[in-house]
């Protein structure tokens, strides 16, 4: 896949398809890959990968520290996430497209469409991240890391990150930055000479930002009811994707669609059509695009 550098960090991406641009920000948490449109849970299940490039232009990128792409140390926040797929867009010479977030994705959605509006034709939330048990789960992950920082030190993270291919979700011992640090050895010789206690205070500072509400994160909703977007929300229902943060989004986009459908009527043939309804409703004439 190629890579472009965005604001100093190399960032992975894959273009599938043609016709109007679709921006994809990827679930899976801290591990948002490309590959996760194809091969996690339910979204390997709904094959969206294979039906919106017949109609799309489908922008799919591994989000900064995760992946093959590249990170920086410092307080990560959404608006920092949102401005790498700005930046991807205008590498790729578009002004605007759609928006589509899995997961954590869709709280990188929502940073980007409040910080350029103009940029953002339309939004499909599927299964925004959010709730209390959300983020309780968040921050402890963080606490983890943090602990393990502590009792052994930076270079223990290193030594970690290179005998596992594990991501942060799944190891949180190995930090936030693991999958740069595993695939980059020049990062990693400058992350174990970090001083400890900086270093320790811009982690506080990302999970503080980023796991900062007990609904769906990502934009204040002061921010969201001024949004003029089309948007589509379809709904979780699991201690990560809790149905009350899609409920909160759809109270605080203007005009928000709101699936009202179970997970288990999520069906690969309902959804895709009811995503690509969407799309054509705000505004983009649906057309076939045959694949070679």
């Amino acid at each position: 896949m190629p890579t472009a550098s965005i604001d100093g960090i190399e960032t992975r991406y894959e273009v599938l398809g043609s016709g109007p641009p679709i921006l994809l920000y990827s679930p899976g948490g801290f591990d948002a890959t490309v590959e996760k449109w194809s091969t996690l849970g339910i979204y390997k299940e709904l094959k969206l990968l294979d039906h919106l490039p017949r109609h799309y232009t489908c922008i799919a990128f591994d989000r900064r520290e995760t992946g093959r792409s590249g990170g920086r140390v410092e307080p990560v926040g959404w608006s920092d996430y949102a401005r790498q797929g700005k930046g991807l867009l205008d590498h790729l010479g578009i002004e605007s497209a759609h928006l589509m977030g899995g997961c954590m994705g869709c709280s990188v959605a929502i940073a980007f469409a409040v910080a350029y509006p103009a940029a953002t034709r339309s939004m499909i939330l599927f299964w925004p991240v959010g709730g209390a048990k959300y983020r309780m789960t968040g921050q402890q992950r963080f606490a983890e890391h943090l602990a393990y920082v502590e009792q052994n030190g930076l270079s223990a993270v290193v030594a970690l990150a290179r005998q596992s291919d594990k991501a942060f979700g799944a190891d949180p011992r190995g930090g936030p930055w693991v999958s740069v640090i595993r695939n980059d050895p020049a990062f990693a010789d400058r992350y174990a000479a970090l001083d400890p206690g900086q270093y320790k205070r811009t982690v506080q500072g990302m999970a503080r930002t980023l796991l900062d509400r007990d609904t769906a994160p990502g934009a204040e909703p002061e921010e969201l009811l001024r949004l003029k977007v089309p948007t589509l929300i379809v709904p979780g229902s699991d201690p990560s994707h809790a149905t009350s943060a899609a409920r909160y989004l759809e109270e605080c986009i203007p005009g928000a669609e709101y699936w009202d459908v179970p997970v288990a009527q999520q069906t690969s043939a309902a959804t895709n059509t009811r995503i690509l309804a969407s799309l054509q409703n705000s505004g983009d004439h649906l057309r076939a695009y045959p694949r070679t």
